[in-house]
């Protein structure tokens, strides 16, 4: 059978591998296809489509937006879009924006308390980035502040630590609208991992696909068997496509692997097959 991967990030947003070494890797891995889906970026679609060519690998056009709602933050995976279209370029120029705005109050707190961490600097050490909390991270790793990425996170960046900063978020339905309109397909990733309530999964779930999302992540790093088989179900029960892949990050997070995750996933080409026969129905 033949696998692919559709949840990749590279140096584009907050991975640490181009997307020239994802499809070397891909490769390796004996994969049929992948997705770079980089955080509101398409900035490495070019050179990983370029590079798939190279190594006989179909790449599919990516992203990953983060996303609101009520007030949560949900992650919306796109693929098939044209990357060039012109809404598109809008909503991610505003993403931009709203991060850089972010990004420029945490590092003034942290600036305030004497750590030495300016945004020219961070520019220039990961020129194609989107700039972000991991990058952050690395550079209080760096400068002796914490013991590793994770560690970083737990005592400064998470959600109730000092330099941590909720950011903006595009809505849900405007992100699903601008990746349609560019041609594309929206689909929910990871369901799993916004700790939802029985309940409140479902009311999403019926959200998602009352606003246009055609596909649900079913397979990813760290789901059981058990957890699979529910989105299977709740992927039929929706009429939702079923997509997979590993979420993979580099070093970043080192546990994940292109292509097997944390060990165990395998995510079937027939995932690609259904989203061309979306293309194809509409």
């Amino acid at each position: 059978m033949n696998y692919v991967d559709l949840h990749i990030h590279s140096t584009n947003s907050d991975g640490t591998c181009t997307p020239s070494q994802i499809l070397e890797i891909a490769k390796e891995g004996g994969l049929t296809a992948v997705a770079v889906t980089d955080h509101d970026s398409v900035g490495g679609i070019e050179e990983a489509q370029n590079a798939g060519t190279q190594n006989g690998i179909e790449v599919i056009p990516g992203i990953e937006v983060g996303s609101g709602y009520h007030g949560r933050s949900i992650h919306m995976l796109g693929y098939f879009f044209d990357r060039s279209d012109p809404g598109m370029q809008e909503m991610l120029d505003w993403v931009v924006w709203a991060r850089k705005e972010r990004n420029d109050k945490v590092l003034r707190l942290m600036q305030d308390d004497g750590i030495d961490i300016s945004r020219e600097q961070l520019e220039a050490d990961y020129p194609h980035a989107a700039l972000g909390r991991p990058h952050f991270a690395r550079r209080m790793v760096e400068l002796g502040y914490a013991d590793s990425v994770k560690d970083a996170f737990m005592r400064y960046l998470n959600p109730g630590q000092k330099y941590y900063i909720r950011r903006q978020f595009v809505p849900l339905e405007k992100a699903v609208e601008v990746v349609r309109g560019a041609g594309g397909i929206a689909v929910l990733a990871h369901p799993f991992q916004y700790r939802f309530e029985e309940e409140e999964r479902q009311e999403l779930f019926a959200h998602c696909r009352q606003i246009g999302i055609e596909g649900i992540e079913c397979y990813y790093s760290g789901y059981t068997a058990e957890q699979i088989g529910y989105l299977l179900q709740t992927a039929e029960k929706y009429g939702f496509h079923p997509t997979g892949g590993s979420d993979f990050h580099g070093e970043n997070k080192p546990h994940i692997k292109i292509g097997t995750g944390t060990g165990d996933l395998r995510v079937p080409y027939t995932v690609v097959e259904g989203l061309r026969e979306i293309l194809v129905s509409r």
